[in-house]
This record gives structure tokens, sequence and C-alpha cells, in this order.
């Protein structure tokens, strides 16, 4: 604690610790991800779509980004890839998440009409009650996606939503975003959304101009072929 030297930053982890129980370990995990200042900054529509105070409650329940620093996937990682890595490590997952999201299921299907649907990762949150669909995408955010997730909040709620429950809250999280055209994205949509970008270790502490430089799996494949059939073409 020591080290953070801005006041309001060093009694928000304290609150927090507080509030959460965090052991050493977690508060100094918590300090060098930068917690305090990714809390509440995803672009969202809460105070138009949600009532005060579950609006603030829901707004400072979002990050942006999210760091998923135990992930261990490469660039060219796909969507379905990244999800069985988060359940997989779901301790981790929960806990940059934050404090109450209770996991639900992966793929999870809901049948609408006659065609079945597969939400990438539902989870419930036991202090806003309310079910939080999250569609996880590893490229950048297209306006579209507010359209897909928003037809599954729809759904969450005829389907699962008991009368107790909250309005349903859609959470995408991209590789990237524009946040003008996110909010563009937001306006007019009628279910409370939240888009954030999430990113591991290794591309959080590269530099921007060399992250879109990196060499996908594909293009690694194909240099060591090619090297392989040099090398058996000299022998």
């Amino acid at each position: 604690m020591d080290a953070i030297k801005d006041i309001t930053a060093k009694l928000w982890y304290v609150q927090k610790t507080l509030e959460n129980g965090w052991s050493r370990n977690i508060l100094t995990l918590q300090i060098n991800n930068r917690l305090f200042e990714r809390q509440g900054k995803a672009v969202n529509n809460f105070d138009v779509i949600l009532p005060s105070p579950q609006s603030d409650i829901a707004r400072e329940t979002l990050k942006d980004p999210y760091v998923f620093d135990f992930l261990s996937l490469g660039e060219a990682a796909q969507e379905r890839e990244v999800e069985k890595e988060l359940v997989k490590h779901i301790t981790q997952f929960l806990l940059e998440l934050g404090v109450g999201f209770a996991f639900v299921g992966q793929q999870y299907n809901l049948k609408v009409g006659d065609d079945d649907f597969y939400l990438d990762l539902l989870f419930y949150h036991v202090k806003l009650h309310c079910f939080v669909v999250i569609e996880l995408k590893t490229g950048k955010f297209k306006p579209e996606y507010t359209g897909k997730i928003n037809f599954y909040l729809s759904a969450v709620d005829d389907l699962l939503k008991s009368p107790l429950d909250s309005p349903s809250i859609g959470l995408i999280l991209c590789a990237s975003k524009d946040n003008v055209i996110a909010e563009y994205a937001l306006r007019d949509v009628n279910k409370p959304i939240g888009i954030a970008e999430w990113q591991t270790q290794l591309t959080k502490s590269l530099p921007k101009e060399l992250q879109t430089k990196l060499p996908t799996i594909e293009q690694l494949e194909a240099e060591l072929e090619n090297l392989s059939v040099e090398v058996e073409g000299e022998e």
C-alpha cells in the first residue's frame, strides 16, 4: 500500500479489501493489475436503461479492460478456445470479474421458437440479482454485436428470469474497441449492455505498435514448415 501515492486510490483498495476479504496476495495482484483505474470504465448504457441505484452498482461492477493474465493462448486463438480456457481457470476468471459473479454455464442453450441459441458464458450476479450474459470476441468490436446480445437478453429475461430478478445485463468483451463506435452502438438499445476490452498479460505488457505486429500461430507454423523443407533439401 505504501507504493500507492494517490490517497483516493489507497482508500479505495482499503475499502475493497475489507468488503471482499482479500488476502495480501490478492490485494497485491489487484494493485499490480491497476484495478482502481479500470473499475467502472466499461462503455455502457446503464444510466439510461436501469433505475438508480442499480445503474450505479452495475456500472461499478464492470471494468475496462479485463486482464486475463492466466491465459497462455496465442493471438490467433478463436472465441471457443478462449471460452474453454476461461472456464478451465474459473477461479481466476471469477476473481477478475469481481465479487458477486456466480458461474451458470458455457455455451448455455436457449431454445427460441424452433431454433437453438447458445450463450458464450452465462453468470448470475448475487448483488445485482440478475443474470449476466457475456459475449466473447477475439477481434475488434462491431456495432452488430449489440443487436445479437440484445436478442439474447430478451430471451434470458423471458425464459430464465424470475419475477424477483432484476433485468439481465449483457457484457461484450472484445480484443479492442473504438469508444465512439461503442457508444453509438448502444444508443437507443433497450437492454442494459456494457462493452469492454480484454487482454492477456502478454499483450498488456507489449507496446500497442508491437501488439499488431505479432505473428499468428498460422504464420509461425508456415515458417517452421518452410524451414523443415529447406533442411530436408540440404540433406
